[in-house]
């Protein structure tokens, strides 16, 4: 059996609601994700981070976004709309976790080039299943350098 070598890809939480940070974090240990997790509170936030991340190790910045739509300052899709005009991080893997299952953030999202839309499950059991699939489909995934 050939052992691959895990991927050690860094993850952006963009979420304002603190429980859903703890959520976050307690289905991530659940689920034996090592992946470096980092968090913003809000659009300004994750771009400030995400440019600051990008020209400290343009070879090391977080890959993928666990995305909030509603939150204050700058929501989810005017933070999409940001991301996709930078250059440097419009190839960012954007995965929307939202409470929204508006057509219309669903439609916006698609268009700005999301990995997925994913409603936020109510139970914990559902959550930790959703990390769970959410960690096995990027360990598959191959990023350039």
């Amino acid at each position: 059996m050939i052992m691959m070598k895990e991927k050690i890809i860094k993850i952006l939480l963009v979420e304002d609601d603190e429980v859903d940070v703890m959520n976050v974090k307690r289905a991530f240990k659940k689920n034996n994700v090592t992946n470096p997790l980092y968090i913003a509170g809000n659009g300004i936030e994750a771009l400030e981070f995400l440019n600051s991340e990008y020209k400290t190790n343009p070879h090391d910045y977080p890959r993928i976004v666990l995305l909030d739509l509603n939150m204050p300052k700058m929501g989810g899709i005017e933070f999409l709309r940001e991301l996709r005009n930078n250059d440097h991080l419009k190839n960012i893997s954007v995965f929307v976790m939202t409470t929204s299952n508006e057509d219309n953030d669903k439609i916006d999202a698609y268009n700005l080039n999301v990995a997925g839309y994913i409603l936020k499950p109510l139970s914990m059991d559902q959550f930790m299943s959703v990390v769970s699939t959410l960690s096995n489909y990027w360990k598959l995934c191959e990023f350039p350098v």
